[in-house]
Formats: structure tokens, sequence, C-alpha cells
């Protein structure tokens, strides 16, 4: 299985190109592994971590730096069964997390304490999504405008 924990350079050029000014939606759709795995010079490597547990000391230690920029969580959703998609995709944890826009969030990236938060969402993520939606206005029942 192909794994995504971390945005690859072309994509997070992308994510720069695009309009920072504007609201932005953020779906993140993750997969724990069973067991963290931390850098063999990291603390957490002498605790037995699940992933799961590596992820939650993610959102503590980052929820300051989250909330600081203005950021909030406006959906969560627990995973049932893929109806259209690869049937092995399964996530353990799917939200929607908004910034006011892309420079919220490019200042949460490049915060000392989230760099050092995010090495939990390193050692505990198998897999991940993480898409960029702009906002839309809401049109009613229709699927489309």
């Amino acid at each position: 299985m192909e794994t995504f924990v971390d945005p690859s350079p072309e994509h997070f050029a992308h994510f720069k190109s695009l309009d920072r000014n504007s609201p932005i939606l953020m779906l993140n759709m993750l997969r724990f592994r069973e067991q963290a795995e931390y850098p063999e010079d990291h603390p957490g490597q002498k605790e037995i971590l699940t992933g799961a547990d590596a992820y939650r000391e993610y959102g503590r230690s980052s929820a300051p730096i989250f909330q600081r920029v203005g950021g909030a969580i406006v959906w969560r959703g627990q995973f049932e069964t893929t109806v259209i998609g690869p049937k092995d995709e399964q996530w353990d944890s799917v939200f929607i997390a908004r910034y006011p826009n892309a420079h919220a969030f490019l200042a949460m990236v490049t915060d000392a304490d989230y760099q050092n938060a995010v090495i939990n969402r390193q050692a505990g993520v198998l897999t991940s999504r993480l898409v960029r939606f702009a906002e839309m206005p809401i049109v009613g029942a229709a699927f489309s405008d």
C-alpha cells in the first residue's frame, strides 16, 4: 500500500500558489498505525503508544496553535463504509478544519511549537488525505448549481 503522511513538495507548492486570502476548508482523512513509529532519538520512542494515542497527543499539543491562527473543526464524522472508491480505503478519523485563510494554515505549519507537535502526527499516521477546498454558497437540495 502506498502511504501518504506529509505533503510532497509539488503538492505544497501548488497549495501555496492558490489564493491565500479567502477562507479554506481542509478535509482530513486519517488511518492510524497499530503502533506509533517515532524516530530513534524521540522521547515518544521509549513509550508504547498506538498510532491513535500518538495522534491524540498531536491534537492536544497542536490545539493552541490551531486555535491561535483561527482554525476550527466544522465537521467530524465516523467512517462507516466506502460506497464509491477503493474498497481497501478505511479511515479512523475524518474531519473538516476551517481556516480564515491560507496564511493562517501556513502560519500554523511553520510555527516552531507546531513543528515539535507534528512529530506525533508523523509517528501515529499510517496514511492520510488532506484536501483543500474553497467555500461555496449552499444552493439547497441540488447537487450542482
